[in-house]
């Protein structure tokens, strides 16, 4: 028996997104559940979509919870065996949903996939939310194949494979309904950004696998609810950050990175000074003191776990700033299916 899909995207005042893209989910998605899930939205997106599609299925959410709360929330209510959390500034592609599916049905222990990312502005080139799979290295930054900070390379097939990573994109993120329930869903605290990651980590803390599909595609606007340069987005990506590594490391490496990460986040702050950017400098301020009064809580409900997801041992800031590596190729050590990784 064929298993279940329910495509799930969550609104937020994005009316002009679904007018624009979700012609395209459902041409390309016939014969799935597809669901709009809305997130408190004041831009009267339900009244449109149910004078345009009253045959879709949607639910009302009601107050903004953000991407971690909505779609707890939303989840709660649908029963299927995968969900695809498409954001609504995606454009899908022809076959996009039956490679991935078949993939993750192979082994029931693969919880998350995400496909191919390329950027909607730039389609010869990966997208930053994503690319063709993430990593991070043991300091918390994130990367993936085909985007290093703010480098996307031009994809010319080199990530065509499938592919474990250590953590899947949220804004195409088809994931195993069983493996994301018992992992009690996205951490609600983080309210928007790196809360995949976070679920990721604690998935393959469970001794699942995250993957990347390459045979299916699909294009992201990105920024559709926070620009990148918005000082609450770099708010939300210096304080999640923090609390995801706080969660996620090993006991004893938890201090050492902090203060790490309390210095590079300090020179963060420098750079962001040198351009005028002080709403950004103000906001890794705020992130770190939100951080630094959440630990006691942090503390009580984090569960020590005796299996460590491989992270990348070398650091990402300095091999991209200071020895001039930008594309994925470039960098040696990622392996996956080894956790090796210091003694704490």
């Amino acid at each position: 028996m064929a298993p279940t899909v329910a495509i799930v995207i969550l609104n937020y005042n994005g009316r002009h997104h679904l007018e624009k893209f979700l012609p395209n989910v459902l041409k390309y998605s016939e014969g799935y559940a597809v669901w709009i899930a809305d997130n408190a939205s004041t831009d009267q997106s339900l009244d449109w979509l149910n004078a345009v599609y009253p045959e879709l299925n949607t639910l009302t959410i009601s107050e903004n919870k953000g991407y971690a709360g909505g779609y707890n929330d939303a989840l709660q209510r649908i029963t299927s065996d995968y969900y695809i959390l498409l954001n609504s500034d995606i454009e899908v592609t022809e076959n996009w949903i039956q490679p991935v599916i078949s993939f993750m049905d192979s082994d029931d222990r693969i919880a998350a996939c995400q496909p191919k990312i390329r950027a909607y502005d730039l389609p010869t080139h990966f997208e930053y939310a994503g690319a063709a799979g993430g990593y991070m290295d043991y300091l918390g930054y994130p990367f993936c194949r085909g985007r290093i900070f703010d480098t996307r390379e031009e994809d010319l097939g080199q990530f065509d494979d499938e592919q474990d990573v250590f953590w899947a994109t949220g804004a195409c993120l088809f994931v195993r309904a069983s493996a994301f329930h018992r992992a009690a869903g996205f951490d609600e605290s983080f309210f928007a950004h790196m809360e995949e990651i976070d679920l990721c980590w604690r998935l393959l803390n469970m001794q699942y696998r995250i993957t990347y599909c390459g045979k299916s595609v699909v294009y992201h606007v990105g920024g559709g609810t926070l620009h990148k340069s918005n000082p609450r987005k770099t708010f939300l990506n210096y304080r999640n950050n923090l609390i995801m590594l706080f969660k996620n490391l090993p006991k004893g490496r938890r201090w050492k990175t902090v203060f790490i990460r309390l210095l590079l986040d300090g020179i963060s702050s420098v750079r962001f000074m040198a351009t005028g950017a002080w709403p950004d400098v103000i906001a890794i301020i705020r992130a770190h003191f939100a951080f630094y009064r959440m630990i006691p809580s942090l503390i009580k409900t984090t569960k020590r776990t005796s299996y460590r997801a491989p992270l990348y041992y070398r650091s990402i800031v300095w091999e991209y700033f200071v020895l001039g590596k930008h594309r994925f190729g470039q960098l040696t050590g990622i392996n996956m299916n080894k956790t090796t990784v210091p003694k704490s």
